[in-house]
């Protein structure tokens, strides 16, 4: 991700410290001040959440991985608003037996901003 650029820097990317972090089964990009859409967390708007499975750490040429996570980093992030993703809607059916269902599932999601990445030790 190129955030700023330069003509006098001759090209560098300067990048910010981002994180990769685990949480409700899958892994994030964790980037300070950004927003992550999660599978739900318990806590309402307001709260801060702390997330201490992260996997990676990265601050511009220095990276950190964890075996299975890095010792002392954390990433915490404030609820934003709880909801639901994009309705998926399916179909069951069997042939020659006039059965069919169809249903539709919802998944709750937490929309989280990103406060602070710390590396840890």
């Amino acid at each position: 991700m190129r955030v700023c650029w330069l003509p006098w820097e001759s090209g560098k990317d300067i990048q910010p410290m981002y994180a990769i972090v685990k949480t409700g089964g899958k892994q994030y990009k964790a980037e300070a001040e950004g927003l992550l859409i999660v599978e739900k967390l318990e806590g309402e708007p307001g709260t801060v959440v702390n997330l201490d499975e992260v996997v990676m750490i990265c601050d511009g040429d220095n990276v950190k991985v964890g075996s299975p996570f890095v010792k002392g980093a954390s990433v915490t992030a404030e609820i934003v608003r709880q909801g639901k993703a994009k309705k998926i809607v399916g179909f069951n059916y069997k042939p020659k037996k006039n059965q069919r269902r169809r249903w539709g599932h919802r998944q709750p999601q937490t929309h989280l901003r990103v406060k602070e990445v710390q590396a840890g030790a």
